[in-house]
């Protein structure tokens, strides 16, 4: 990373170190969140919410600031149109290629030897 000027390395390292600050902070609320679930009996899945809330915004910094993620808005895009666009070819090829064998399992009894019984 090639700075124009120390001043703007300076920033920089100065939001970095915020974010480590906040990160830092909220590491000890989701021990916090633990510690106070225990001694309150909190509901484990009350304590699991809460715990994955602060991860998510833990996780949010991370990718925005030291994966720089807010200053690669086009190519972030891109690559999540290629994402979403090859998950539904995933989702949907199975169902287009394999249309013929779900009509024969239709079609056929659930039971072997029910087809021949069910006139009785």
């Amino acid at each position: 990373m090639s700075f124009a000027s120390p001043d703007e390395a300076l920033r920089h390292r100065n939001i970095y170190l915020k974010v480590f600050g906040a990160l830092a902070a909220l590491t000890a609320v989701t021990v916090a969140v633990a510690m106070i679930g225990l001694k309150l009996h909190w509901s484990t899945p009350a304590v699991i919410i809460a715990a994955l809330f602060v991860a998510s915004i833990k996780g949010s910094l991370v990718a925005c600031y030291f994966m720089h993620l807010l200053t690669e808005r086009k190519a972030l895009f891109v690559v999540l149109g290629f994402c979403v666009f090859f998950f539904f070819v995933l989702l949907l090829y199975p169902m287009m290629t394999d249309q013929e064998s779900a009509a024969e399992v239709l079609r056929s009894p659930s039971v072997p030897g029910a087809a021949e019984h069910s006139g009785h």
